[in-house]
């Protein structure tokens, strides 16, 4: 099953370590990422297979939100089936 994983917040060094390193921990697998920096804001969107992870996946999502709290950034987990028919237009 593949999800979706948004981070938005203040560039800093690290982050992309910051969330791997999380995903790994639940063993998410990174399928493809691409981020940017604007204006000092980072943004991050990843493409995750979470077929293997050891968590349910809304379990999952409930601790990398409360990571990203900790942390001072904003990260969403959503599975891409829901991700794509919210932005269907």
């Amino acid at each position: 099953m593949k999800a979706v994983v948004t981070v938005v917040g203040e560039d800093r060094v690290g982050i992309i370590a910051q969330v791997c390193t999380s995903l790994a921990k639940y063993n998410v697998n990174v399928l493809d990422i691409s981020q940017t920096v604007m204006q000092g804001f980072f943004t991050m969107m990843m493409v995750v297979d979470v077929s293997a992870a050891n968590v349910p996946v809304a379990q999952l999502a409930q601790e990398l939100d409360e990571q990203g709290k900790q942390i001072g950034l904003s990260i969403r987990l959503q599975r891409r089936d829901i991700f794509d028919a919210m932005h269907k237009i």
